[in-house]
């Protein structure tokens, strides 16, 4: 394995382990976390639930696939997109609490996803 491959590797595995730690830990509450969530959005009217809810049970399985794709470089391509797009729905959410300093750890999380994009030719 050229140098190169190497610390592609090594950049991809880090975002790998906490996506998929994210969607691991939250998984097994899920009701739980799903509820935590919506009572987050409620009572700040920031989204409707019937949007809040769905997406609070998909959001760990996502997290959780993402992460897994990612680790064993498998369809690695799509995984980045993906999990691009849960960082972006994330954000939204983020953006809608008011909670400025989430958004900028996941702001760190979608350039790196954009970084290990443009250099996926090294995967």
């Amino acid at each position: 394995m050229k140098k190169d491959h190497t610390a592609y590797l090594l950049a991809r595995l880090p975002i790998a382990l906490s996506m998929f730690g994210h969607g691991l830990v939250r998984i097994p509450k899920l009701s739980k976390f799903s509820e935590g969530m919506v009572n987050n959005f409620s009572s700040k009217n920031a989204l409707p639930v019937w949007l809040v809810q769905p997406f609070s049970l998909v959001l760990p399985f996502a997290e959780l696939i993402v992460g897994l794709l990612l680790f064993i470089g498998l369809f690695t391509r799509l995984s980045i997109i993906g999990g691009s797009v849960v960082i972006l729905a994330l954000i939204f959410g983020s953006a809608m609490l008011e909670e400025w300093n989430s958004i900028f750890s996941q702001m760190f999380y979608g350039a790196y996803f954009a970084v290990l994009f443009y250099f996926i030719h090294l995967n």
